[in-house]
């Protein structure tokens, strides 16, 4: 009964702290996932693959795949080579897009809801206010990746996220504090290692078993958290929040850094030690 109360009031407290967080759930409300422009794609698996060769022919003059606002919703777009390409505003919403390739791809205002990118290769990727709510990353690769977009309730689990950037930007806040989105999202025994997760949302999100060593964990959202078992050597948590966070056992905390700098450490839910 006190842990539902505790997470009642972390959820409400989050609405009231972050607002930015709110009006991105209440954008979705408005969103319908079945109208034609959110899942009705405009091309097809063929002609798309044609246009990636084509960009990839005659070297001297190579470019980019051009595919800005293209909507490709539920799409096998499995195994492809979106290498270099332009995505942004893309709509890919339920797109198979397993085994595919968009290392260095641009995906900024992309809508990949409900995508399947398991095992997909995204590594230096750039992913700015992309809403990607409940994809799958399961295996994925997004190592070096600038990732301010919306994962909540993804599934990450083993994904490939060393060196990637959840961090605020703060040079641009017109529309909101723009930052990495996790919240609830599986990230079981993903690499994480290196990240910068400075302010990122992780409400209760799973990291069991995580890789968390040298993160910047500077004041990030922990607040529901499981970090059962995760790997904390070197990790920042200056000024994080830790209402009712899992901690893993004693001897994984002795690695990390500024814990008693941290927020509501005190409120941490603490393991059970046999």
């Amino acid at each position: 009964m006190l842990f539902r109360l505790a997470c009642a009031i972390v959820s409400t407290t989050a609405l009231l702290l972050d607002p930015v967080g709110a009006l991105s759930q209440d954008m979705l409300a408005g969103i319908d996932l079945n109208s034609t422009e959110m899942s009705t794609p405009e091309m097809t698996r063929a002609d798309v693959d044609a246009l990636l060769k084509a960009s990839r022919r005659d070297g001297a003059d190579q470019r980019p795949a051009d595919l800005q606002a293209k909507r490709l919703s539920q799409l096998d777009l499995s195994g492809l080579d979106f290498s270099g390409s332009n995505l942004r505003l893309a709509k890919l919403n339920r797109a198979n897009l397993k085994g595919a390739r968009l290392d260095r791809a641009v995906l900024n205002q992309a809508w990949l809801i409900e995508a399947d990118l398991t095992g997909a290769s995204l590594a230096k990727a750039t992913l700015l206010a992309t809403q990607m709510q409940r994809a799958k990353l399961g295996g994925a690769d997004l190592s070096g990746a600038r990732i301010a977009a919306d994962l909540s309730g993804a599934s990450l689990v083993g994904a490939n996220l060393s060196g990637a950037d959840f961090s605020a930007d703060m040079r641009n806040q017109s529309m909101g504090l723009m930052r990495g989105v996790l919240k609830s999202a599986d990230l079981r025994n993903a690499n994480l290692s290196g990240a910068n997760l400075a302010r990122a949302d992780l409400q209760f999100a799973k990291l069991q078993n995580a890789n968390l060593t040298n993160c910047n964990l500077t004041r990030a959202d922990l607040a529901g958290a499981d970090l059962s078992d995760a790997n904390l050597d070197g990790a920042d948590f200056t000024d994080a929040d830790f209402t009712a966070t899992m901690l893993p056992r004693p001897p994984a905390l002795t690695g990390a850094r500024n814990l008693d700098k941290a927020r509501n450490l005190d409120q941490a839910r603490r393991p059970f030690i046999r």
